[in-house]
């Protein structure tokens, strides 16, 4: 598929991928929603990729809904139930298939990340701001829930409930400084110098075991959630032992004995 509101490319083993609608804040409508699907539909399968940076192109990383193709194309939609409910489903899927890839996401922010921007920031593994990030949940401005695409799960686990029921009740914005304080992203760095710092993480995930990445991406995803300690303690033993009894387990113990640096063989 020959994309026109997204950017992919490719730098060894790390996916580029560009949210590419600067004109429009790279607000999601329905042709971005469809080609980020097909991008999404296929990565699993990708067995080249095993980091994919998310990022947008112009002054934002993602401003949310297109509300002026939602009120020109779609808006009649809502008030049709099912309608409603496959439209939505569709946009929230993408956060799930975020989620179910192998890969890891990073997402580099500048500039606004709000309402759907703010989700798909969110259904990435680590997230890096540039100083003029913000965030927020901007449905609930416009007469929607807050909780949208994901928000209610990862925001809680993110930041807490005290913090996440304030954004999430009150559409409120999330600075860079404070999203670091919260532990909303790991790292803030003058926008001049994010793709640098995206470079960098991208580069030492990619030096790790291919297996060792996907597992921990997994087991962290269900340890989240697990019942109690000896859950997670069983996900964790599992994937051990299945690194163990991969030859770039050996490779790693012996560059760890000759100290210098593994090569794997993915």
């Amino acid at each position: 598929m020959a994309y026109e509101t997204i950017d992919l490319q490719h730098e060894g083993k790390v996916a580029w991928l560009t949210l590419n609608r600067p004109h429009a804040l790279n607000a999601l409508n329905s042709a971005i929603v469809d080609e980020l699907h097909d991008f999404l539909r296929n990565l699993p399968s990708d067995e080249s990729t095993r980091v994919v940076v998310m990022r947008g192109a112009g002054r934002a990383f993602c401003a949310g809904l297109d509300l002026k193709e939602h009120n020109r194309s779609q808006g009649e939609q809502f008030r049709d139930s099912e309608r409603g409910f496959r439209s939505q489903r569709r946009m929230s899927e993408l956060v799930m298939q975020m989620r179910r890839a192998p890969q890891v996401f990073i997402a580099a922010v500048h500039g606004p990340a709000c309402g759907g921007g703010f989700s798909l920031a969110m259904a990435c593994d680590c997230r890096i701001a540039g100083e003029s990030a913000r965030f927020n949940a901007a449905f609930i401005r416009i007469g929607l829930s807050g909780c949208d695409m994901g928000t209610s799960y990862f925001l809680p686990r993110l930041v807490g409930m005290a913090v996440a029921s304030e954004l999430l009740m009150t559409g409120r914005f999330i600075d860079a400084r404070r999203a670091l304080a919260t532990g909303l992203v790991s790292e803030v760095v003058p926008d001049d110098q994010l793709e640098a710092a995206a470079h960098k993480l991208a580069d030492d995930m990619v030096q790790t075991a291919p297996l060792g990445l996907r597992l921990t991406k997994e087991c962290l995803a269900a340890s989240v959630d697990a019942g109690s300690l000896e859950q997670a303690l069983f996900m964790e033993d599992r994937n051990q032992v299945l690194c163990a009894r991969s030859a770039d387990f050996g490779e790693g113990v012996r560059a760890f004995l000759e100290k210098r640096r593994p090569t794997y063989a993915g």
